[in-house]
Parts: C-alpha cells; structure tokens; sequence
C-alpha cells in the first residue's frame, strides 16, 4: 500500500486528490494549518473525512517537517497549502511569500534530510505567466508574474528546480489554470456567482456584485485536474507540465450560462459592475497549451466549461433549498 501525503487537506484539490487516492488503495495522510469539523465540509461531502489520517500543522515551521517527514516517510507528497486567492495576497504580501514560497522551501529540505524517496508534487499556477507576451501559454512560456501570489508561486517553482537538479529529488510542478467545483471557495468568482445566482433564483438576494465582468479565464473542472496531478508522480523522471483546457470564457459567459440554468431571464439587470472588485492590475487573458500533458501524461479534460458552471449552480440551488 503506498502512502501519501497531502498538505492544505481542506482545500478543494486536497479534497478531489484524496478521493482519487483512497479509491487507488493509498494510505493518505492530510495537514492543515487549521483543521476544524467547519472546515472539512470537502471532504465530508465526499464522504471521505473518516478515510484520511487528519492533523494539524504548519509549512512555516521548518522544525515540523522534519519530523513529519522522517515519522511518516511518505512515497508521494502533494502540496496545495497555499495563500491562494490573488485578492488576499494584494492585502497579506509578506504572509503570501512565507507560506508560498518559504514553505515549499521547507518541504524541499525536509524530503532531501530525511525522506529523499518521496516523490512531491507542487500546484504552480497559470498566474506565474502572468502578463505573457502570446497569447497561449505552455511550458517554454516566459513567466511575468502580477500578483504578490504570481511571484510566490514563481518563486516556490524556481527553488524546486534547483532542488530537482541538485539533489536529484523527484519534484514535480504544474502550472495550473483555473478550476473549480461545487467544493470551490466562496471567495473565488466563479462560486460567487453560482451561489449569486442561485440565491437570486430563490429570491433569496436581488444583486450580485462582481469586478470586471469582461475578464476571460481558461477554466476546468478540479475533479478532472487531479488525475493529471497524481499521474505527473507516476511518471520516470520529474518534469513540469501545464494543466489548461485550451479555451477562454469570459465572466459574462459563466452569467449566461449560469443564470439560463437556473431558469432567470434578463440577467443583466442583476449583476452590478463594482470598482471594489476590481484588481489593482489585471492580468492578460490566459489560455494554457496541454499538448505535453496529453502526449507524456495521456490527459485531457473531461468536463466543458458549460457542465461545470451547471454543476455549481444546481450543487448551490440544492444547499441552499436545505
């Protein structure tokens, strides 16, 4: 039976990975900074809270890690703790920088100490590519990040290559384009509108308030996300891989598409372009090649855009009708 390790449990990839992982027959150990019933409501949807071995720590503290690792000796480790909402990491830039970045350092050190057989997985983000000079990005793509969270990632990616090629540990990053679920925070805007939409469906709210309404995102869904992150460990050697869809849909979109679904007309007169929202700098529109995942990974998405939106909006329609 292999074992796992997986940091930031009570996220939305933490909880999607320890499904895929426990229906493989992994032993899985998950750690959150701060690992209440309130938050495991991911994984107690899943059904699978029970299933992991759960407990409390921190990627800051270097001293942790050590014995984590040396106690624990896991075959693979995947990394979602992070600040991880742009929005927050404008406001919390150091704080941003300490857990992004010092704290995938830590992990690094603690493999090459005590558990140098672990293979990791690092969840890069398409936001290290930031303001890209074309307008598809993949692998060989110059990065430019825009965001305090952009450069944390950029950093953290940057520190594991160099333990990769130094000490030949098997460390693998992803740049990740956006994905989401109904297991997606409330932070994020896609699940602010479906929770928006819904709400209003039901009459339960009369507005929904949103930034710029004309930015694009290449979105996929985060079940699907998954399968290549476990299969990038699985793999000869360690490599960094995009994980995108190909294709961009705008915020006006995701409304369309979303407010049809839950059966309301007109949804124009409910959504409110607010300044409040709006970023300090917007990134360009970001659309990820996967071509290397498909060939060396055999992943493709499975979900289109317009069944994920769906399946947000009717996960939020039936919370919310109790």
């Amino acid at each position: 039976m292999k074992k796992a390790l997986i940091f930031g449990i009570c996220g939305q990839d933490a909880a999607y990975m320890s499904q895929l992982l426990l229906d493989k027959g992994y032993e899985v150990h998950g750690v959150g900074r701060s690992v209440t019933h309130e938050r495991m409501w991911r994984l107690d949807d899943l059904g699978i809270t029970d299933k992991i071995n759960i407990s409390s720590g921190d990627i800051t503290d270097a001293s942790y890690l050590v014995q984590l690792f040396s106690d624990l000796q896991p075959d693979e480790c995947y990394n979602f703790a992070a600040i991880s909402f742009i929005g927050q990491s404008w406001k919390t830039a150091e704080t941003t920088l300490n857990v992004n970045t010092t704290g995938v350092l830590h992990i690094l050190e603690a493999i090459k100490t005590v558990s140098k057989h672990t293979r990791m997985y690092q969840a890069g983000s398409s936001e290290m590519f930031g303001r890209p000079d074309t307008k598809i990005q993949d692998e060989s793509t110059l990065c430019n990040p825009c965001n305090p969270y952009g450069v944390s990632k950029l950093a953290a990616y940057n520190l594991l290559n160099i333990y990769r090629d130094a000490y030949g540990i098997f460390a693998a990053n992803a740049y990740c384009y956006n994905h989401e679920s109904p297991l997606r925070g409330m932070e994020y805007v896609t699940r602010k509108i479906t929770d928006g939409v819904a709400r209003i469906s039901l009459g339960k709210q009369k507005e929904l308030r949103l930034g710029n309404i004309e930015a694009s995102r290449d979105w996929g869904h985060a079940k699907d996300y998954v399968q290549a992150m476990w299969a990038m460990l699985q793999q000869d050697k360690p490599d960094d891989y995009v994980l995108a869809t190909g294709e961009t849909h705008s915020i006006k979109d995701l409304l369309t598409i979303a407010f049809a679904h839950a059966g309301v007309d007109n949804w124009e007169q409910y959504v409110v372009e607010d300044e409040r929202f709006y970023r300090p700098l917007e990134p360009h529109t970001l659309c990820g090649n996967s071509a290397k995942a498909k060939e060396k990974l055999q992943w493709e998405p499975a979900t289109s855009f317009e069944t994920l939106v769906q399946e947000m909006v009717d996960a939020d329609m039936k919370r919310l009708k109790g």
